[in-house]
């Protein structure tokens, strides 16, 4: 099967290929143009091998086009974005899903999180996490190891306790109020978020439905450190690496943590969701 991957470097390979043609250079002597062996300029040509950015530099200079480098390298960087479908991912529940997330928090120092209509992962109880589970598995028709997910999950949330680690939420007040349990479920949630108010290595920002937006956020993302950046979608899971993104997703944290509150102001908002819920 043809990955997105391979069909972008292919395409890459193509454009490489029409800018030594425009050139009038046959392969073998862009090659000695460049002090290569003909063999790497066949492959790159014919996307069976990722330029360098030095590789790219190179062989614009070489057929005459240095301005079109800044577009070479954006193609490179979009060969850095792996696109997963969630379908293949959770073909047999969502248990390895959580097994993933449990082995990128354990190598990462800082975790950054925006969540808009749900509680992160990372600081949801057993009981909304069944049916955060339930809905998903029942949503994409895939296998049902809610029990496994929920332990796989719960033991994901143990690197918040790790003196070593730093975790910084933002979550949107439509989460406090989006219903995907049961009333007694929810407020149990709402108090698991108040209760992580304070914690040394744990920054919780709620950013109120009144707060002045520099942008609207518009979908979920994690930041894993400097080095990865996940976001989710309906039907598919995108994890970017490439700089650009990571500096785009950084710069769109900054933006709504300027309109979050945290501290009592957080912990006031939640309260008065959780009031809402009453007695229960």
């Amino acid at each position: 099967m043809t990955t997105d991957h391979q069909t972008g470097r292919k395409a890459l390979g193509a454009r490489l290929s029409e800018l030594r043609v425009e050139a009038g250079l046959d392969g073998r002597s862009l090659a000695a143009r460049l002090g290569w062996p003909p063999s790497k300029v066949s492959k790159l040509q014919n996307g069976r091998q990722t330029p360098s950015l030095g590789d790219l530099a190179a062989w614009a200079e070489a057929v005459g086009r240095p301005d079109v480098l800044s577009e070479l390298k954006a193609r490179v960087a979009g060969l850095e974005a792996t696109y997963r479908s969630w379908r293949r991912q959770l073909a047999a529940g969502h248990r390895a899903r959580q097994e993933q997330a449990i082995a990128e928090t354990a190598v990462t120092t800082v975790t950054r999180a925006v969540e808009v209509v749900r509680v992160p992962g990372l600081l949801q109880t057993p009981d909304y996490a069944r049916g955060i589970f339930q809905a998903a598995a029942e949503f994409r028709e895939t296998d049902t190891d809610i029990e496994g997910s929920v332990r796989a999950r719960l033991r994901r949330q143990e690197a918040l306790y790790d003196p070593d680690k730093r975790f910084e939420f933002l979550i949107h007040e439509a989460a406090l109020h989006t219903r995907t349990s049961a009333p007694a479920v929810q407020a149990a949630q709402l108090d698991r978020l108040m209760s992580v108010i304070g914690l040394a290595n744990i920054d919780l920002g709620i950013i109120p439905f009144g707060a002045q937006l520099r942008r609207a956020p518009s979908h979920a993302f994690w930041i894993y450190d400097r080095r990865l950046v996940i976001v989710e979608t309906i039907g598919t899971e995108m994890w970017l690496a490439d700089t650009d993104s990571i500096e785009t997703y950084e710069r769109a944290w900054e933006w709504l943590h300027d309109s979050a509150v945290i501290g009592v102001q957080a912990r006031r908002l939640i309260g008065r969701v959780r009031a809402a819920l009453g007695s229960v």
